[in-house]
């Protein structure tokens, strides 16, 4: 992210979005909501990335330099919230459970027309206390500053499959398994394990957006099974890949 722009109001509108699409480094004073009504929805900063299907929505705190990419064809719906209206307290990316309430909120207040009424003052109020109320996932990837954590978190990056342990992974870059875990702790504030499935959840929801199988996911992401996969993947999200697939909207 090199060049910066800078948006002072975040407008709130309805945008498609190409599969691979991309919306470059930008910022906005305002706070945003960012919702894919359909498709897969990445948003990357300087600490890390957030991934959204179409049950889930991301908070962008006003201020923060993002951009965006699109997995699958996606319609994005974006929601500009004034930097004195901060209803979750949040001041970091945040992905939230978007219900069907929500949703149907989202749509609407993003659809023309985008007038002054008091009827759509009164569906700020109702999309702006649904959100009070929306769950947080922990669906962050971070992004390493450490050197030897980020010639880790490369080789896995690249290879999500990569099955070797923190052992192996460490004589590759040069560093005792014992360094690295200490640093994915202070680095990223949480475990190998966890960081790896992180990237596997995320690695799958671009895969599934893009048509893949679910066999085949749960293979090119490093599961040593479909049914494993299935399981984690439902602990995360409350449904199964075969059941998102069938509620996404089309």
């Amino acid at each position: 992210m090199t060049q910066i722009r800078h948006q002072p109001v975040a407008p709130t509108r309805v945008q498609s979005m190409a599969t691979g699409a991309v919306i470059d480094a930008h910022r906005h004073d305002d706070h945003q909501i960012v919702h894919a009504g359909r498709g897969v929805l990445s948003v990357t900063t300087d600490r890390g990335t957030w991934v959204a299907p179409a049950t889930r929505a991301i908070w962008i705190p006003g201020g923060t330099v993002h951009g965006h990419q699109a997995h699958g064809s996606v319609e994005l719906h974006l929601v500009g919230l004034p930097v004195t209206d901060n209803p979750l307290a949040l001041y970091e990316p945040t992905v939230l459970t978007v219900d069907p309430l929500l949703r149907e909120l989202l749509l609407a207040y993003t659809r023309p027309p985008l007038d002054d009424t008091p009827e759509r003052a009164r569906l700020r109020a109702v999309l702006l206390d649904r959100l009070r109320v929306s769950p947080q996932q922990p669906l962050h990837l971070p992004t390493p500053t450490s050197a030897l954590l980020g010639a880790v978190c490369g080789l896995l990056r690249d290879d999500p499959a990569d099955r070797r342990t923190l052992v192996a992974l460490g004589r590759a870059v040069g560093a005792s398994d014992r360094t690295l875990s200490r640093l994915f702790r202070a680095d990223l504030g949480m475990t190998f394990p966890q960081w790896r499935t992180q990237l596997r959840l995320h690695r799958a929801l671009v895969l599934l957006a893009q048509g893949v199988p679910v066999t085949t996911v749960a293979h090119r992401c490093g599961w040593s099974s479909a049914s494993a996969f299935i399981d984690v993947f439902r602990r995360v999200f409350g449904h199964t890949p075969g059941e998102y697939r069938e509620r996404r909207p089309r």
